[in-house]
C-alpha cells in the first residue's frame, strides 16, 4: 500500500483535485472533513474542545465553527492547542480508514489535507506528496464567490498556513490551477498516470 499527501493553501483547487482523483479510482480521505467529524455532537475532542476553549465557542451547545475558528486563526498558541486535541484523534480515524481500503483492495490512498508538509518538513508515512498551487488573488476570489467568505476572515486563515509556494521542494507533483477546469483535470489526471505507473511496478 502507498499513501500520498495531497495539499495546497485555501481556496486552490485541491478538493476539485481530490475529487477527480476518486473519479479516476483512487480513494482520497478528506482529513479536514474528520477534523469536522470529531467535533460534532458526540465527537470524541468535543469534551477536550469545550473544556481548552469554553462554552463561548458554543451555540445552542454545540461547537460553533465560526466562534473557534475566530479563536485559533488569531491565536498561535490556541491553535497549537486544538491541534494537540484533535490530530491524534483525526490520526486514529483516517489510520481506520486506510485499513478498510486495503482490505476493499485498494493499493494507493490519497489523504487530503492543509495542513500536510509544513515548517519544511515532510510526514515519514508520505509515498509522494501532491501539492496543488494558485495565484493569492485567485483563492481569495473563488473563497468569496463560492463559500462567501469574509477577505479579512480568507486573509487570517492564510496567514496561520505555511506558504504554499515554501512546500513545492517537498512535493513530487505540482499542480499549477490558475487556468480552466478542463486544464485542471488533465493535470490530475497525468498524476494519476504516474501513480499508476509506480503501482505497476510494485
Amino acid at each position: 500500500m502507498r499513501i500520498y499527501g495531497l495539499t495546497g493553501g485555501i481556496g486552490c483547487g485541491k478538493s476539485e483535485v481530490a475529487r477527480r482523483l476518486t473519479e479516476r479510482g483512487i480513494p482520497v480521505i478528506d482529513a479536514d472533513l474528520v477534523g469536522h467529524q470529531v467535533l460534532e455532537p458526540g465527537g470524541p475532542a468535543v469534551d477536550a474542545v469545550v473544556a481548552a476553549f469554553g462554552e463561548a465557542i458554543l451555540t445552542e451547545g454545540m461547537i460553533d465553527r465560526e466562534k473557534l475558528g475566530a479563536v485559533v486563526f488569531s491565536d498561535d498558541a490556541a491553535r497549537e492547542k486544538l491541534i494537540a486535541i484533535t490530530h491524534p484523534l483525526i490520526t486514529r480515524i483516517i489510520a481506520e480508514q486506510c485499513a478498510d481500503l486495503v482490505q476493499q483492495g485498494h493499493s494507493s490512498i490519497v489523504i487530503e489535507a492543509t495542513l500536510l508538509a509544513e515548517d519544511g518538513k515532510r510526514e515519514a508515512w508520505m509515498s509522494g506528496l501532491i501539492l496543488v498551487l494558485s495565484g493569492e488573488d485567485l483563492r481569495l476570489a473563488r473563497l468569496v464567490s463560492s463559500r462567501g467568505m469574509d477577505p479579512a476572515d480568507i486573509g487570517k486563515r492564510m496567514a496561520a498556513q505555511t506558504l504554499p509556494e515554501e512546500k513545492a521542494p517537498l512535493a513530487d507533483w505540482v499542480i499549477e490551477n490558475n487556468g480552466t477546469l478542463d486544464e485542471l483535470r488533465a493535470a490530475t489526471d497525468s498524476v494519476v498516470e504516474a501513480i499508476r505507473g509506480l503501482d505497476a511496478e510494485g
